[in-house]
Order: structure tokens, then C-alpha cells, then sequence
């Protein structure tokens, strides 16, 4: 194999040493993504000063691992190292179309899973003073974010609390979303959260055009302000973010104009009130007195049908009454009647008695027994005796 070849491969491994650099190249089955073939490459310092810079420059991203890429090679044979591939260029526009295609795929499942715009939907705070910020502490981007916030010339007041985090290198997706999550746990403390990222290489771009990433921002309960990149990227994080900025310096100056907006609309309020306030009592003074007339003109009417229809239901009662007194006068003579009828001083004048045990008429002469005091009430008075024997 005498000559060179245009390669196209995945990185499982991209590390430095020396200047040069080494590469595991792998190929994938395309329905199980399963390794079926492996090799190595290198890329001698000489030529990698020269490709390292301008894969960079054009992608915008550094190689890592899990990146496509298109190698121009030699083979190499060593007998005690074995075969490898010797990178002598490496094509960017390969690389791009499948960058493109990751991000793409990312962004189609965000707007699946419904929650691309969510960030969008909220609404920042009128007052919003209570900032968490995600940056590198040592970051001079923090720091001029905190110096713009602090120096802004409406003396604003400006309440920041910082919550670190790696914004370079590998470790970016995970830093952020732990720094959110603290966030989360207090987030009712904040009005807004801000990523910012000062400086740092183009090239470390990458960790912000994540699925878990991107997930996590969109899905926050409350405004995330990015101010990562440059003038010409765009992350997928600030895609999804409530509100993109190109720097920490415009983020500070993005929540200070907030601020100004809202003070100059108050000012324009307050400045109208007087005057809104005299046209408003003049239509509700006109208002009252309007609705004062018709209340009194409803009430003379109403008492003027209050007052027949109060004499049509005295007249109404009074016959109602009449009747009712007349009926019961009759009921009262009906049931005297009957009371009279169960007089029994009337059965003691026609010669019958009554006979009584403890006060209680004797029904049956086995309710008695000898010796037993029993009264017997005859029309002209009451013989009282004792019994010596009960027949039946």
C-alpha cells in the first residue's frame, strides 16, 4: 500500500503526547452500532501543528472523541508496534456535515419531546434583580459581568450568587446541569439564571450541544440567560435558553435595560395618573349620579307595586282567615260532640258502674286478686270494698 488513502472512521480516543497526536480509529455497524473494525493512527507534530489549527478554525471544535472524521493516511507497519495509519491531512467539511446532522437530530427530539420553546413561555420577572450565575469563578468574563451589574449608571441594586462550574474541556455538560440542579433546589431565592462564558477557544464549544444539556435548560422553571459563544455560533443551549446574548457583558447589559424599561414605564405611568385619575372620576362621578337616578326612579316604582301588592294580600288574608276560623269553629263542635258522647258520667246515669284497681279501670277480673282494694264509682258515689275471690 504504497500510496495514501482518504479515510473515514469514528474517534474512540484523541490524545496528545509530545506534540503529536494519537487517534483510535473504529468503524460501526450502521443498524447495531457495534465495533466491527479497529486501528490506530497518528499524526506526527510537524503536520499537526498545521492540521490541528485549521480542522478548528473551520469546524469551530476540537477533535474529540466520538467525532466522524475523514483522514488522509499512509499505512505503516512496525513489527514490534504493528499496523497504523499516518495522518497527513483531515478534511473539516466531512466532519461538519456530521456535526450538522448530531445537532440537527438534537434539536428535532427536543421539538418532539415538546419542550424546544418552553424557556420561551416564560415570562422575566419586572423586577428581576436575583440573579444565579453559572460560570467559571476565575473566569474574567465573570468578572466583568459583576462589574458591569455593579457600576451601571441607574444604580440599579443587583443581588448575584455565584454557582461554579466547568465551562471548558469535557466536563461542561455535567458541571452545568449539577449547578442547575443546586439552583433548582432554591430557585423560588432567584428571578433568573445566567451561563456565561468568557473567552475560551471556539473549539470548546461542543459540550454545549448536548440532548442532556439542552433537556435540563429547557425544562427549568425559570429564565436561563446565555452568553457562551461568539459572534457566530449558536449552541443548541442557546437555542432552548429563554434569551440569547453574545457575551457576559451583554448579559449584564441585557438585565440592566431590562431593568431601564421597567423604571421608564413607570415613570410614564406615574407621570399620567393625575391626569387619567380626573378623567376617571369625572365618568365615574357622571356614572354614579346616572346610576343614583335610575336606583331612586326603580325604587319609587317598586314601592308603588309594593304598596298594592302589599293591599291585595291583606285582602287576600283576611277572606283566607275567615275561612279558616269558620272551619275550625266547626271542627271544635264536631270533636265537643264526640267528647261528649265518651262522657262516662252519662253511663253512670243510664245504672251502669266502674270499677277501679289503683286508679285503672278493671278489665279483666284476672288483673285482681283476694285481698285486693278496689273502688266501684256508681252515679251518686263510690263504695269502696276488698276482694275475697276471683271467678271468672
Amino acid at each position: 500500500m504504497p500510496n495514501e488513502y482518504w479515510v473515514e472512521a469514528e474517534l474512540s480516543e484523541c490524545r496528545e503526547n509530545r506534540g503529536h497526536c494519537y487517534m483510535e480509529l473504529i468503524q460501526k455497524d450502521e443498524l447495531s452500532a457495534t465495533p466491527i473494525a479497529k486501528a490506530s493512527a497518528k499524526c506526527w507534530a510537524s503536520k499537526w501543528l498545521v492540521v490541528r489549527p485549521y480542522f478548528e478554525r473551520i469546524t469551530g471544535q476540537r477533535l474529540v472523541a466520538g467525532m466522524k472524521v475523514l483522514l488522509k493516511v499512509y499505512a505503516q507497519f512496525h513489527e514490534a508496534y504493528g499496523f497504523s495509519w499516518i495522518v497527513t491531512d483531515i478534511d473539516p467539511t466531512y466532519t461538519l456535515g456530521d456535526m450538522a446532522r448530531k445537532r440537527q437530530e438534537i434539536i428535532n427530539q427536543l421539538k418532539a419531546e415538546g419542550v424546544f420553546d418552553l424557556q420561551k413561555e416564560l415570562s422575566l420577572s419586572l423586577f428581576c434583580q436575583r440573579i444565579a450565575v453559572i460560570s467559571s469563578e476565575t473566569a474574567a468574563g465573570y468578572g466583568d459581568f459583576c462589574h458591569q451589574l455593579a457600576d451601571n449608571p441607574y444604580d440599579f441594586k443587583f443581588h448575584i450568587q455565584l454557582f461554579p462550574a466547568t465551562m471548558q474541556g469535557d466536563g461542561i455538560e455535567r458541571s452545568i446541569i449539577e449547578a442547575l440542579n443546586s439552583i433548582n433546589a432554591v430557585c423560588e431565592n432567584f428571578d433568573a439564571v445566567v451561563i456565561i462564558r468568557g473567552g475560551g477557544a471556539t473549539s470548546d464549544m461542543t459540550g454545549f450541544d448536548t440532548l442532556a444539556l439542552a433537556e435540563n435548560v429547557a425544562n427549568f422553571p425559570i429564565p436561563i440567560i446565555t452568553g457562551i459563544g461568539h459572534d457566530r455560533d449558536e449552541s443548541i443551549l442557546d437555542m432552548v435558553s429563554h434569551t440569547r446574548v453574545k457575551t457576559p457583558t451583554a448579559a449584564a447589559a441585557f438585565l440592566i435595560d431590562h431593568l431601564k424599561t421597567v423604571l421608564d414605564q413607570l415613570t410614564t405611568l406615574s407621570e399620567a395618573i393625575p391626569k387619567l385619575f380626573s378623567v376617571v372620576k369625572a365618568r365615574q362621578e357622571a356614572r354614579l349620579d346616572h346610576l343614583y337616578q335610575r336606583i331612586l326612579m326603580r325604587v319609587q316604582q317598586r314601592a308603588v307595586t309594593s304598596q298594592a301588592d302589599i293591599r291585595h294580600l291583606e285582602q287576600g288574608l283576611l277572606t283566607a282567615l275567615q275561612r279558616r276560623l269558620i272551619s275550625e269553629h266547626h271542627r271544635l263542635e264536631m270533636l265537643e260532640e264526640k267528647v261528649r258522647a265518651l262522657d262516662p258520667t252519662l253511663l253512670l246515669k243510664r245504672g251502669y258502674s266502674i270499677t277501679l284497681f289503683n286508679g285503672k279501670a278493671v278489665r279483666d277480673p284476672q288483673a285482681l286478686h283476694p285481698g285486693d282494694e278496689i273502688e266501684t264509682r256508681l252515679e251518686k258515689g263510690t263504695i269502696y270494698s276488698k276482694c275475697k275471690n276471683v271467678k271468672m
